[in-house]
């Protein structure tokens, strides 16, 4: 990996980014890099490939899963509803121990 230094960002730029961050629930350099990978995308669909460039599919942030992909885990792993609350907290530590 390689590691990118921006100097003498001026504090009003930089307070900006630190509130979109927020927003976006993000850390500072997450909201950076969101922000990179997409000038990245943007660049691809008119030049070649970058080398080493992220090849997640448009929108879909390194570590994050769609709601969908959640759902269908879940599903899978608990195919009937919770109604119980004492098997609710087996499970829960059931997942914990399996950790």
């Amino acid at each position: 990996m390689t590691t990118l230094t921006i100097k003498d960002v001026p504090e009003p730029l930089a307070e900006h980014l630190r509130q979109r961050a927020a927003r976006n629930h993000r850390s500072l350099q997450g909201e950076l890099m969101s922000i990179i990978e997409q000038a990245a995308r943007e660049d691809q669909v008119t030049s070649a490939p970058v080398a080493g460039a992220p090849t997640r599919p448009p929108g879909v942030r390194r570590g994050w899963k769609s709601i969908d992909q959640i759902y269908a885990e879940l599903r899978a792993k608990y195919p009937e509803p919770i109604h119980d609350q004492s098997n609710s907290v087996q499970l829960i530590r059931e997942d914990r121990d399996s950790r």
